[in-house]
């Protein structure tokens, strides 16, 4: 029996050889090219994209939403980056916002995720280098399904590459909405351990509703974050495009960022709860309405992150990034994970000077 399945599997290995064999391309030649331009350090100066989506999965409020992002170079030394984002509304996408709408029992506002970044990058090495590059070969009758079921062929061209050891610093702000529920949960707390500020008596674990049925009391609260970061970072950029005999034109002009930082907050605020106690038919007595610390509430001031940065040296192009970490929040809900796409994204060297001539 197994001398028959060796023969059987050897047959098979030297069937799919012969296949293979036979199926060598017959469009797999060497090709020529010419280059038009290698210069990785003529790059554009600014560049401005929109960011239609991102998606945040974070442990204090999973949200998702729209952004606009900034990045300027300047002279070779700096470049500088400036970044804000918000969730479109409240059930697309904040989690902890809109549960807060639909469970709370307290008097508190939920606040809408709201994101603020502004820093720099000082340029330590920003150095050249011999590399190389794969292009892929295309020609315009590929177009559509010929394209689609086509195995590309691709080659690889020498090229420079710039590459840029960076030192970074800079500031970050943003607010949201918390669930006290999960976070007393997480830290081993519970309503009682927040005191009214005047008789430091604890938050009741239970009210009645409309229809007088006893049900938990739901706490809610906002968060208000004020850090910095520092880090580094390293940069590789590529700016060159040859013209392939045969082919279309074969560009590569990526700028890549990979990053670590070191998240600061020392200002982590949270808001206290503002509690009415309802009557048995669930209509709140206003006149003891009560204010109940947060103090007990453990915070957690530093943090860090990985990330990477993608972007293309055009006029009108795409971007894309990500990043995960721990970022400063309340203690134990600190991990977050990040994607974020941008499109479009307008690029220009700001010089719109001419040359002019007497007549």
């Amino acid at each position: 029996m197994n001398y028959r399945f060796f023969i059987t599997m050897a047959a098979f290995l030297t069937a799919s050889v012969s296949l293979f064999a036979q199926g060598e391309r017959k469009d797999k030649t060497a090709v020529t090219y010419e280059e038009i331009y290698d210069e990785p350090y003529s790059v554009n100066k600014l560049f401005v994209g929109l960011q239609p989506l991102y998606a945040e999965l974070f442990a204090t409020n999973v949200n998702a939403g729209f952004g606009l992002e900034a990045s300027y170079y300047h002279k070779d030394k700096l470049d500088f980056k400036a970044h804000f984002r918000k969730t479109y509304t409240q059930q697309f996408f904040d989690f902890a916002r809109d549960l807060a709408d639909k469970q709370s029992s307290v008097d508190n506002r939920a606040q809408a995720f709201i994101y603020f970044e502004l820093g720099g990058t000082y340029h330590a090495k920003d150095f050249e280098e011999s590399s190389k590059t794969k292009m892929f070969l295309y020609k315009n009758s590929y177009k559509g399904n010929k394209w689609a079921a086509r195995v590309p062929l691709s080659a690889e061209v020498p090229c420079k590459v710039r590459k840029i050891y960076g030192v970074r610093l800079g500031g970050i702000a943003w607010n949201s909405s918390v669930d006290l529920d999960r976070v007393m949960k997480e830290q081993g707390l519970t309503n009682a351990d927040l005191k009214d500020v005047d008789s430091d008596v604890g938050l009741p674990e239970t009210e009645f509703n409309e229809q007088g049925e006893e049900q938990s009391v739901h706490a809610f609260t906002n968060i208000y974050s004020k850090g910095l970061y520092v880090g580094g970072s390293m940069t590789w950029i590529k700016n060159v495009a040859v013209n392939f005999d045969k082919f279309e034109e074969g560009i590569d002009d990526m700028i890549f960022t990979a990053f670590f930082d070191v998240l600061v907050s020392p200002s982590l605020q949270l808001d206290d709860v503002v509690y009415t106690p309802k009557a048995l038919d669930g209509t709140p007595i206003l006149e003891d309405q009560a204010t109940y610390s947060v103090s007990p509430v453990k915070t957690k001031a530093i943090g860090f992150r990985l990330g990477i940065d993608g972007r293309f040296n055009r006029q009108l192009s795409w971007a894309y990034g990500g990043e995960f970490g721990y970022r400063p929040t309340v203690a134990g809900m600190g991990f977050y994970a990040m994607l974020k796409i941008s499109f479009p994204v307008f690029g220009t060297n700001l010089d719109y000077k001419v040359e002019s001539f007497g007549k």
